[in-house]
């Protein structure tokens, strides 16, 4: 295969990026590296072009030859999205469409977005399913919405396959810490700095969490399965509520900080749990990692990393 990963120097993006080098695909990775690594790509053979998916040059360099487009590189996250509203649909619905119309002209085979839970809002019904209402309630959600609609459209009109894949928390290896981001890597970075955890609401809320070698496959599922369309819900079909998440995370860092809490945060749903059946039944989608072993990993990786900075 011969693979483009945008944003692939970013948390999802490098694990993908990873197994495709180490299974002897041809990679291409496009990253402007502001939220990426390069030392995510570390010892890797992959060609690297430094650049915006807005920057229309870059995105026709990057895609040359190429097969198969995996689309991870985007603006993420809902409170950065109600922060710069205007940055967020530049990145999520004009940097995509950018991308379609070279895959179109290129000839690309298969077009895999990586989309989000959040073009939900709030839950209507749980366990949710691919046809559960679209109400987004953060600029985030609506950007991953449009890009997830220009998406399926470029694939009716032109023929392409195109898949949209909606994940839910993703965790894991290479998620730093990030003010906007998932909650687990900033209650592990704060832990091990021995800070405060400050928990939005009283806790009892529910979250979908799904490693990150988990979202890898279904990438790369949905890429080789001839005939895979379509957007497809991508969690753990499991959930726990965040006390339970500090009560794991406690035993996995042997640490006991200090809890607080605080008011319920905009754009913020009360309630994750992802049906992953179509997912499972199109291309056999199937999490292997289960929530303990994850953190424990995530905990180790994270320790490392601090110790690396430390000083």
């Amino acid at each position: 295969m011969n693979a483009m990963v945008t944003g692939g120097a970013g948390f999802i993006g490098s694990n993908l990026v990873r197994c495709l080098a180490q299974d002897g695909h041809r990679v291409t990775v496009l990253d402007d590296l502001s939220s990426g690594h390069l030392s995510n790509l570390r010892g890797l053979a992959l060609r690297f072009i430094e650049g915006d998916v807005c920057d229309q040059n870059a995105v026709e360099d990057a895609i040359e030859a190429v097969e198969v487009v995996f689309h991870l590189a985007a603006s993420v996250g809902n409170k950065r999205s109600i922060d710069g509203p205007v940055r967020d649909a530049e990145v999520n619905v004009i940097g995509t469409v950018r991308l379609l119309e070279a895959a179109r002209r290129r000839g690309v085979r298969k077009f895999v977005l990586s989309s989000s839970a959040g073009i939900f809002g709030e839950l209507k019904s749980v366990p949710i399913r691919e046809n559960h209402p679209v109400d987004p309630d953060t600029p985030y959600g609506a950007s991953k919405l449009c890009a997830e609609k220009e998406t399926l459209a470029y694939g009716r009109l032109y023929g392409m396959e195109t898949v949209c894949l909606r994940y839910f928390n993703v965790y894991g290896p290479n998620q730093r810490f990030d003010a906007y981001g998932n909650v687990i890597p900033i209650f592990v970075f704060q832990m091990l700095r021995g800070e405060k955890l400050t928990i939005f609401g009283d806790g009892e809320q529910t979250r979908d969490f799904v490693n990150v070698l988990d979202v890898v496959q279904a990438n790369l599922r949905a890429a080789a399965t001839p005939g895979a369309r379509g957007a497809f819900n991508i969690g753990s079909g499991s959930r726990v509520t965040i006390n339970d998440l500090v009560r794991q995370l406690k035993t996995c860092g042997a640490l006991e900080p200090e809890v607080s809490y605080a008011l319920p945060r905009p754009g913020d749903v009360r309630d994750s749990l992802a049906d992953i059946s179509a997912a499972r039944r199109t291309f056999g989608f199937a999490p292997s990692v289960p929530l303990h072993q994850g953190l424990s990993e995530y905990v180790a990786w994270a320790r490392q990393e601090v110790g690396c900075h430390a000083g």
